[in-house]
């Protein structure tokens, strides 16, 4: 089996605290995880397999320091917590911020971890809605925390991940907390990296956290977050997107001077 190089793991998300197998140290760790390495699906646009075995998974997102999206950031995430020794299990869900439940596929990943005697969810690689803590699992939670922007809900036989949006609640996904095989999350992430009706096959998306804020991409739209102030501009060219991984995303990528976006059709 390959080997996890945390120290170079920890370099990437500039973790120096804690490694004990307690809340502090996962929280810690989640929030400088996703501060870090970004949301990002550009290999899928660019026709690259997306790899999920722990080589690949450090050659791109810790060596190149680039960023990827569900699948690959919970996969690393659940071998770092393991190594550490947490306990960890792995689940699919159902997006259903854009699609109602009996439209949207099971392919989403996250983690859930036991500390102690409480069970929590981590979701690092959801995107600009990601909880950046974990989300404690307690039992018949139907309103939000006070302190808290996102919250476990069960409603019949679905654990749904609620946020706050603006005034209202919405949901992010749904799951059955079913035990997923790794087979499973390989047949998801070769439907989100190469099916037609992917929408990661059809658009570009990115986010990434700054210390101002987030600055996120959806085609050629980019918006930008700062405190409670959103700018937008539109991206006019690929030089443009390029210019920006290298500004807020922490790396280059001459490749997507090439890039092919369905959805943008000079770039298709």
């Amino acid at each position: 089996m390959p080997s996890l190089d945390l120290d170079a793991y920890f370099e990437r998300v500039q973790w120096g605290g804690p490694t004990s197998p307690t809340y502090e140290t996962v929280a810690g760790i989640l929030e400088a995880h996703v501060q870090h390495i970004p949301f990002e699906n550009l290999d899928v646009l660019l026709g690259r397999p997306i790899r999920l075995d722990l080589d690949g998974l450090q050659d791109k997102l810790i060596r190149a320091r680039r960023g990827g999206y569900c699948f690959e950031h919970a996969t690393l995430f659940a071998a770092v917590l393991e190594r550490l020794g947490f306990r960890t299990m792995p689940h699919s869900a159902r997006v259903v911020l854009f699609l109602p439940r009996t439209e949207a596929p099971r392919t989403h990943m996250f983690l859930r971890v036991a500390i102690g005697a409480q069970t929590f969810v981590i979701d690092p690689g959801l995107g600009g809605p990601a909880p950046r803590f974990p989300v404690p699992l307690p039992a018949g939670v139907t309103a939000p925390p006070d302190d808290r922007s996102h919250w476990i809900v069960q409603e019949g036989r679905y654990w749904v991940l609620r946020m706050q949006s603006g005034e209202q609640p919405v949901d992010a996904w749904e799951s059955l907390f079913d035990r997923d095989n790794p087979l499973d999350f390989e047949m998801g992430n070769h439907f989100t990296a190469t099916h037609p009706r992917s929408a990661f096959v059809n658009r570009l998306m990115l986010r990434a956290f700054t210390p101002e804020g987030r600055v996120s991409v959806m085609n050629r739209e980019v918006s930008y977050w700062h405190a409670s102030e959103a700018r937008a501009r539109q991206l006019p060219d690929r030089s443009a997107l390029r210019a920006l991984l290298v500004e807020h995303f922490g790396f280059d990528l001459p490749e997507v001077e090439r890039l092919r976006v369905p959805t943008i059709p000079e770039w298709s």
